[in-house]
C-alpha cells in the first residue's frame, strides 16, 4: 500500500477498499474536487481497484499520475460482465474522464442486431437499446449496406414491428416467408436466422456447404428451378467472400492489431479474419494521455475492441508483446510468418493511411493549416505531379568550415508549418574534408535506412538544399540503395545566397526547372523551408564549434572534463577569472584533488 507522501487521501481510501465487494461491476475514481477522472470495469471489483494502490513503483507513468490524484472511489455492482461493459461505456461518454483512453466517436458507428423475439428481426441500430444479439460496430457504412443487401437476397425474414394475421406486400415480392400466416414454420424461420448469424460471424464456408447440400437435395427431388435459385445464392455469397479473401483459408479465426503514434495521438487498426477472409476492419485515432507507450495504449484498447466485436478468435497478431489481453486469446503472435505476416503488413498499411487522413482532416478543421496553406500544398502537388498531397515535407542541409566540425540538419514541415519535434541533427561521421555531396549522401541514407528498418512512415516529399549534384546523390541513396518511392526536389540558391530555383525530376528522369515567380505564395513556402533548414544546420554547427573551442581552454588539462570546466566557468565567469583564483577558491567548487591539478596546470 502506498503512503501519504504519494496520495494524501490514502487513509480514507484504505477504509473504502476493505468495503468493496468481490463482484463484477464498474468503478469510478474521483479527484479532490469530485470530478470523475477514470472509469473502469472489472470481473472482481475488490481485486481490481485494490491493485492500483499496491506495487506503486512497478506502475506505468499514467497509472502513477492517476493514483496521485484519486481522492474518492465509487463502485457499482452489476449482474454480468456485459452489463459492466455497457455501464462503463455510458459513464465514459457522460463524464469524459481525463485518464481514459477513449475511442473517438464510437457512438456514431452502427450495429446490426438480431432481436430477441419469437420470430427475430435483423435491425440497424446505433444504440444498445434493443434486446438481442449485436454485431459490429461497422465503421464503414458501405460495407454494412452491402452486407444487408446480400442477406436480403439470400434469406426471407420479417421486418414488421408487429405481426399481423395475413401476408403483407413483403411476402408477395419474396422478401418474407409470412410466418404470421403460418406459411413458414417457426423451425424454418429459426434456421434462416441461424444462417444470418453465421454470415455476420463470418462463417461463409459452413453456410455455403449447407446451401450446396440443400441444392443437391432439391436436384435429386427434380425441383430444378428451386435448386437454381439456391445456386444463385451460393454464387452471390462466394463472390462477396472472394472480394475479402487475402490469405489462405486455413487461417481460420484470427484478430490482427497494429499501431503507430506521435506525441499526441495513437492510431490503431483492428482486423478480424475468418476462413481466410477479412470480415471486419476498423481504424481509429486515440488521444494519448500523459506519455503513454504504444504497449499501454493497446493493452487498454484491445479488450474494448474484443468485446465490441464479440470476437471468437483464439489468436491475436500484434507488432510486439502486449500485456493484460483478454484471456480468450490463447496465443499472442508477435513474429508472424507467411500469410499471417502479410496480414500484419496489411494492417500497418491501413493504419499509416488512416494517420495521414486524420492529420489532413485535423489540418482542415483545427487551424493547423489555414485554407490558404492547403491550397499552396495542393499547387505544389500539381506542379511536381506528386502522388499525394505533401502534408509531410523533410529538407536537409549541410554546414562546415573547410570540412571542420561538419554537421547536417533536417527540418520537418507538417501541413506547411514547422514541426520542430521531428527536426534532426547529424554529426558527419564518414566524410573527410569539405565534401557536401558525400555528406548529403551520408545523412540521407542514415535517415531513411533507419525509417526503413523501424517501419517508420516516409514523408510525402524530400527537399535537398542544393542543386543538381545534391539531388543526384539523394536519388542514388533513395532509389538505388534503399529502393524507396520518395519524390525528391532541390532548392538552388543564386549568387547572393537567395532561393532561386525549384528543381525536379521530369517523367524521363531528367532534372528540370519548375517555373515559379518570387511573388508566388508557393515560392514563399519553399523559401521558408530552405531558410529554416539553413538556420537549423548553422545553429548546430556553431554550437559544435563553440563546444570544441571551449574544450581547448580547460578540458585539455588532464583530469578536467567538460562537466568540471562547465561548473568552473559558470561559477567564475571566464577562463581568465578561473586562472586568477587561489587553490582554496577552486577547491570550494571542484574539490581539493581537481583544484590541485587545475592550479598546477594554470600556474606551472
Amino acid at each position: 500500500m502506498i503512503d501519504a507522501s504519494i496520495n494524501p487521501h490514502i487513509d480514507r481510501i484504505a477504509v473504502q477498499l476493505r468495503a468493496i465487494p468481490e463482484s463484477p461491476g464498474v468503478y469510478q475514481h474521483l479527484d479532490a474536487e469530485g470530478t470523475v477522472i477514470y472509469v473502469g470495469k472489472a470481473r472482481n471489483l475488490q481485486r481490481r481497484v485494490s491493485s492500483y494502490f499496491s506495487h506503486y513503483d512497478e506502475k506505468s507513468a499514467k497509472i502513477k499520475m492517476l493514483v496521485r490524484h484519486i481522492s474518492d472511489i465509487r463502485v457499482t455492482v452489476v449482474a454480468t460482465e456485459v452489463d459492466a461493459l455497457l455501464l462503463e461505456n455510458s459513464l465514459i461518454k457522460r463524464y469524459q474522464p481525463r485518464y481514459n483512453s477513449m475511442l473517438k466517436d464510437d457512438k456514431s458507428y452502427p450495429y446490426l442486431c438480431i432481436t430477441q423475439e419469437e420470430y427475430p428481426r435483423l435491425l440497424y441500430t446505433r444504440r444498445h437499446n434493443l434486446k438481442g444479439q449485436y454485431f459490429g460496430p461497422y465503421p464503414n457504412g458501405n460495407i454494412l449496406r452491402e452486407l444487408q443487401a446480400i442477406i436480403r437476397q439470400l434469406f426471407q425474414y420479417r421486418t414488421c414491428n408487429t405481426m399481423g394475421k395475413r401476408p403483407c406486400m413483403k411476402h408477395q415480392i419474396g422478401l418474407c416467408g409470412a410466418p404470421c400466416a403460418g406459411l413458414q414454420s417457426r423451425e424454418e424461420y429459426q434456421a434462416t436466422i441461424e444462417n444470418i448469424r453465421r454470415i455476420l460471424r463470418g462463417d461463409f464456408g459452413e453456410i455455403v456447404e449447407s446451401l450446396k447440400e440443400h441444392m443437391y437435395s432439391l436436384a435429386q427431388e427434380l425441383r430444378f428451378e428451386e435448386a437454381e435459385g439456391v445456386k444463385k445464392k451460393i454464387r452471390l455469397l462466394e463472390e462477396y467472400q472472394s472480394r475479402s479473401t487475402v490469405v489462405d483459408s486455413r487461417v481460420k479465426d484470427v484478430d490482427v492489431v497494429s499501431i503507430i503514434s506521435d506525441e499526441q495521438y495513437a492510431y490503431i487498426h483492428f482486423m478480424r479474419i475468418k476462413n481466410g477472409a477479412i470480415i471486419y476492419s476498423f481504424s481509429n485515432e486515440i488521444k494519448k494521455q500523459l506519455d503513454e507507450s504504444d504497449e499501454e495504449v493497446l493493452s487498454t484498447i484491445i479488450p474494448t475492441l474484443h468485446e465490441q466485436t464479440a470476437s471468437t478468435a483464439k489468436e491475436i497478431i500484434v507488432p510486439f508483446v502486449v500485456g493484460d489481453l483478454p484471456a480468450d486469446y490463447l496465443e499472442q503472435n508477435v513474429s508472424p510468418r507467411g500469410d499471417r505476416k502479410k496480414l500484419l503488413e496489411l494492417s500497418l498499411r491501413n493504419v499509416e493511411s488512416y494517420q495521414k487522413q486524420c492529420r489532413h482532416q485535423r489540418a482542415l478543421t483545427s487551424g493547423e493549416a489555414a485554407p490558404k496553406a492547403l491550397r499552396t500544398l495542393e499547387r505544389l502537388q500539381a506542379l511536381l505531379a506528386l502522388p499525394r498531397l505533401p502534408m509531410e515535407i523533410e529538407c536537409f542541409d549541410n554546414s562546415n568550415i573547410q570540412g571542420a566540425h561538419a554537421v547536417a540538419g533536417m527540418v520537418h514541415f507538417t501541413a506547411g508549418k514547422p514541426n520542430r519535434s521531428l527536426y534532426r541533427k547529424y554529426n558527419i561521421k564518414t566524410v573527410e574534408g569539405p565534401d557536401d555531396y558525400a555528406s548529403m549522401s551520408e545523412v540521407v541514407e542514415r535517415r531513411y535506412r533507419r525509417l526503413q528498418e523501424e517501419g517508420g512512415r516516409l514523408p510525402d516529399l524530400l527537399i535537398v538544399d542544393g542543386g543538381e549534384g545534391q539531388m543526384s546523390v539523394a536519388r542514388e541513396v533513395i532509389v538505388d540503395r534503399l529502393h524507396l518511392d520518395l519524390p525528391i526536389v532541390g532548392l538552388a540558391k543564386d549568387d547572393r545566397h537567395h532561393t532561386h530555383q525549384l528543381l525536379r525530376y521530369d517523367e524521363r528522369g531528367q532534372i528540370a526547372v519548375a517555373q515559379l515567380r518570387p511573388t508566388d505564395p508557393l515560392f514563399h513556402l519553399l523559401e521558408q523551408i530552405q531558410n529554416e533548414v539553413h538556420r537549423f544546420a548553422i545553429t548546430f554547427h556553431r554550437a559544435k564549434r563553440s563546444k570544441a573551442t571551449f574544450r581547448t581552454a580547460l578540458t585539455d588539462i588532464a583530469g578536467i572534463g567538460p562537466k568540471t570546466a562547465h561548473d568552473l566557468l559558470l561559477h567564475f565567469g571566464s577562463v581568465k577569472q578561473v586562472a586568477s583564483q587561489t587553490e582554496a577558491d577552486l577547491a570550494a567548487v571542484v574539490g581539493p584533488s581537481k583544484a590541485a591539478t587545475l592550479y598546477a596546470a594554470l600556474h606551472g
